[in-house]
């Protein structure tokens, strides 16, 4: 076996390859929808599950999972600010069986194959229900009843009140000091989905807190501004290279109301009856991107994915945006355009062609894990053919080093490279291209002062010349590194 390197190996950069495009999946927590299968699972059996999402998602090419990890005042990682989720352990408060940090194992996981973990918090769903029996006393219900309203068959923390709105920027900030995530993630969960006959009972933090000519509306959009700005604000004081990103509902105003607003007829939308405004966030600069639900099929009459595409690409503003799918409803909705085997592939295509979208987001993982195989087999083989880089979220797109050799080890079936660690930028990943359009993403290890890589040597048998570059935690891309004839050939595996 001949391994080749060599300061000619061109980098991707026609179009069709889409080296930069986020391809994301979310994986929902909350009643077990995708992850854990079940409370009562092992440690063991959870975490083969969890390795199993990864694994299915990292032959799809895929580059980003979004885990839920609190879904209702609760946590799937020691918290000191919410109790164990009864989702991970079958009991709220109680900590996994075997311990462990579920959270830091799902991050390493992640990163050794290659995605970037984002971790999805739902902040003002304070119970999945009215059963208040089975929260912890440790849950916020208990701690700090006055920040709770109930309407309809939950339990939501008052967004009115500035405690609560300090307690949610806390419980952000002990997510990104303790654990090594790319992202912080909202949904669309803010104000509650509006309720026939049921009233929000926010009436006195409003009177207190609202300015003298400010109607409700326009107060309850204000709360979630400052909650968004001070989350931004935390974020990027402690780790600026954590991202802040926001899925929310895939209409902000219907053009009947606003003529700004879009071609549909959305029964509910986010400005009007969530409170949201993502367009004021991106003009604020308060978030890094945003992944609006458009959960319909291409030319659905009332809310159609292809106008809401354009919507969403028009109204960008210097923000990435990914488009969230519906593959949840696949063969499963009374919508029959998503019996079509290219529904979901056609979405992504055109979300390619509009100029200021710059990638996908499925919900939800099980939607296709094991299942559809047609589906999966036009997204691998049209859609998702060669890995990609997720976009970066700052302007300055390249990093000013370069990589440099310093020793190898050769296996039988790898070879594990190190490299000087002489920089202090904080790398994520190691790219190796090994094709004119396919590439390898390798997270590095620090081993004796130096980034270590590991390779399988099968990606060298075509024996093209291969290229490698870091890749920072901004996403940003280093020089290529210059190898200069460095031949293993008839060598023996190290002891």
């Amino acid at each position: 076996m001949v391994l080749l390197f060599c300061s000619c190996g061109s980098l991707i950069k026609n179009k069709s390859s889409y080296k930069r495009e986020f391809r994301g999946v979310w994986i929902a927590s909350v009643v077990n929808i995708d992850w854990p299968k079940s409370g009562s699972d092992t440690v063991k059996k959870q975490q083969e599950d969890f390795i199993e999402i990864l694994e299915f998602y990292k032959k799809l090419h895929f580059n980003a999972v979004i885990v839920q990890i609190r879904t209702a005042g609760d946590a799937l990682y020691p918290s000191k600010l919410a109790p164990w989720s009864r989702f991970l352990t079958g009991k709220e408060g109680n900590p996994p069986r075997t311990y462990y940090d579920p959270l830091a194992w799902m991050i390493t996981e992640s990163h050794q194959r290659g995605f970037e973990f984002h971790a999805w918090l739902n902040p003002y769903r304070a119970t999945f229900d009215l059963d208040t029996s089975i929260l912890d006393q440790k849950h916020d219900y208990h701690q700090h009843p006055a920040w709770m309203i109930k309407y309809g068959k939950k339990y939501y923390y008052n967004p009115g009140l500035p405690e609560v709105q300090q307690h949610l920027v806390s419980v952000i900030n002990e997510v990104v000091n303790n654990y090594d995530v790319d992202a912080i993630h909202f949904d669309d969960y803010f104000y509650p989905y509006k309720i026939k006959d049921e009233v929000f009972d926010d009436q006195g933090s409003y009177q207190q807190y609202a300015k003298s000519d400010q109607s409700i509306e326009d107060w309850r959009r204000e709360n979630v501004n400052t909650l968004i700005r001070d989350i931004h604000t935390n974020i990027k004081a402690q780790k600026p290279w954590v991202q802040f990103g926001i899925s929310p509902f895939g209409v902000w105003r219907n053009k009947s109301v606003d003529s700004a607003g879009s071609d549909t007829e959305a029964g509910q939308t986010t400005y009007d009856d969530l409170y949201a405004d993502p367009l004021t966030w991106m003009q604020k600069g308060w978030i890094d991107y945003l992944a609006p639900q458009l959960y319909w099929s291409l030319n659905h009459p009332k809310a159609s994915h292809r106008k809401l595409v354009y919507w969403w690409n028009k109204n960008n503003n210097n923000t990435n945006i990914y488009i969230g799918n519906g593959a949840y409803k696949v063969r499963n909705n009374s919508d029959k355009a998503w019996n079509k085997k290219k529904q979901l592939s056609k979405q992504v295509k055109l979300a390619r062609k509009a100029d200021n979208i710059t990638g996908n987001v499925f919900f939800s993982a099980k939607s296709l894990l094991n299942k559809h195989n047609d589906i999966t087999e036009q997204l691998s083989k049209s859609t998702y053919q060669q890995p990609s880089l997720t976009p970066s979220h700052i302007k300055e797109k390249r990093i000013d080093i370069t990589p440099e050799l310093s020793s190898r080890k050769v296996y039988k079936d790898s070879v594990t490279f190190f490299f000087k660690n002489d920089t202090t930028t904080t790398l994520r990943a190691v790219i190796v291209y090994h094709s004119k359009n396919n590439m390898s993403i390798f997270h590095p290890k620090i081993i004796n002062n130096h980034i270590a890589i590991t390779i399988p040597i099968s990606i060298t048998k075509n024996k093209k010349p291969i290229t490698i570059t870091y890749l920072d935690v901004y996403r940003r891309e280093s020089k290529p590194y210059k190898f200069k004839n460095i031949l293993i050939s008839n060598v023996k595996a190290d002891e």
